[in-house]
C-alpha cells in the first residue's frame, strides 16, 4: 500500500462516501480513486466499502479500523513535513483557523494583524461557524486551530487550552427603560417583560436560555434569534426586542446610539478557548498565535498541557491559570 492509497480512502469516507467528491477534493479523477481502492482492498483482503451498485453505501467494520490507522499514519507524515520545515526555518506555510463570528469580528482583528507583521508569508485562513460546524471542519482535518467557546463534547479529540472568560450582556436603544439612569438591578423577571433578541438556540455554556427562566418559573418570549451579534444589534436598533449579546461584541465608540445593561449576575460566566488536534505537530508560528491570543499560552505550557498524563492532572494544570475577563 501507498501514500496516496491510504489518502483516496479517508478522503471518500470524509466526503459522504462520494468518489466524485472526494476527486474534486483531492484535485484528481474518479477512476484514478477508484483503481487505488480497489488495489488497496486487494492487498488487504477485504473490502474497506460496501457497494452498491457503483456506489458506496458505507463503510465496512474492518474499513473502520483501516481508516483509524490510516487518519494517524498521514497525520504523522504531516508532521514530518512540520519538522522539516521549521528546521529549515521556513516562516512560509498556511495556517486554517475555525472561529465563530464574535471572535472573527470583535476578538481577533488585533491578534490577526501583530501576526500577519511577524509572518508576513504565512497565508492565514480564518472560517466562521457554528461550534457544530467548527467540530465538523475540526473532524475533516480542514483547519489547524479551533476556537470556539463551551461545547467541549464536540471537541474530544482537541486539545482546549482555555483563553478568556467572558458574560452575556443586555443592549438597549439608548433610551430604553432598561437605560434610564437610576434603574433596579436588572433581573430575569424584569427581562420576561420584554420581547428577547438573542443567539440562535441557546447559550453556549453549562445552562440555556429557558432553563435559567424556567428555575425562577418564568418563560423568556424570544422574539428573533441569529448567530451573528451585528443582526442581534441591527434588530434591537428596530426595536425588535431586548439584546443579549456576549460582552464582547459591544463596542462604546461604534454602539453609541445603544446602552449596555449589566447582566453579568444574571447568566453564567464563559471561557473562550483554542484547540488543535492531538499528535498534530505545530510549527512555530502556530506556537506564536496562540500566544498573541492569549499571552500566558507560552510553549512551555501547550506542550505541557500536550504531555499530561491523564485529563485529571491536564484539568489541574490549566485551572491554576488566571484567565482575563473581557
Amino acid at each position: 500500500m501507498n501514500f496516496h492509497q491510504l489518502q483516496y480512502a479517508l478522503a471518500v469516507a470524509r466526503n459522504g462516501l462520494s468518489v466524485t467528491n472526494a476527486a474534486a477534493a483531492l484535485g484528481t479523477s474518479q477512476p484514478a480513486i477508484s483503481r487505488a481502492l480497489k488495489e488497496l482492498e486487494k492487498e488487504l483482503g477485504f473490502d474497506l466499502f460496501v457497494r452498491e451498485g457503483r456506489s458506496f453505501a458505507r463503510i465496512t467494520p474492518e474499513g473502520t479500523k483501516v481508516l483509524e490507522y490510516a487518519a494517524r499514519a498521514l497525520a504523522e507524515i504531516d508532521s514530518l513535513r512540520a519538522v522539516a520545515a521549521d528546521l529549515n526555518q521556513d516562516a512560509r506555510g498556511t495556517l486554517s483557523i475555525a472561529t465563530t463570528h464574535t471572535q472573527a469580528r470583535y476578538v481577533l482583528p488585533p491578534v490577526v494583524q501583530a501576526f500577519r507583521k511577524r509572518y508576513p508569508e504565512v497565508d492565514l485562513h480564518l472560517h466562521q461557524g457554528t461550534s457544530e460546524q467548527i467540530s465538523e471542519m475540526v473532524a475533516s482535518d480542514r483547519v489547524h486551530l479551533a476556537i470556539a467557546t463551551g461545547s467541549e463534547a464536540l471537541f474530544p479529540e482537541l486539545v482546549l487550552l482555555p483563553v478568556y472568560r467572558w458574560h452575556r450582556q443586555v443592549i438597549v436603544p439608548k433610551h430604553h427603560p432598561l437605560a434610564r439612569a437610576g434603574a433596579p438591578k436588572l433581573t430575569l423577571a424584569v427581562l420576561e417583560k420584554y420581547p428577547l433578541v438573542t443567539y440562535v438556540f441557546s447559550f453556549s455554556g453549562p445552562s440555556s436560555l429557558e432553563t435559567l427562566f424556567a428555575r425562577e418559573g418564568l418563560k423568556p418570549r424570544v422574539a428573533l434569534t441569529a448567530r451573528d451579534s451585528d443582526v442581534i444589534k441591527t434588530y434591537v436598533r428596530l426595536g425588535m426586542g431586548v439584546g443579549i449579546v456576549a460582552s464582547v461584541a459591544f463596542e462604546p465608540a461604534l454602539d453609541a446610539d445603544l446602552a449596555l445593561v449589566d447582566a453579568s449576575h444574571l447568566f453564567p460566566i464563559h471561557t473562550t478557548w483554542i484547540g488543535f488536534r492531538r499528535g498534530t505537530l505545530l510549527r512555530n508560528y502556530a506556537y506564536d498565535f496562540m500566544q498573541l491570543f492569549g499571552p500566558h499560552l507560552t510553549r512551555r505550557l501547550i506542550e505541557s498541557a500536550i504531555d499530561a498524563r491523564d485529563p485529571e492532572s491536564k484539568a489541574e494544570m490549566l485551572g491554576r491559570l488566571q484567565l482575563p475577563i473581557r
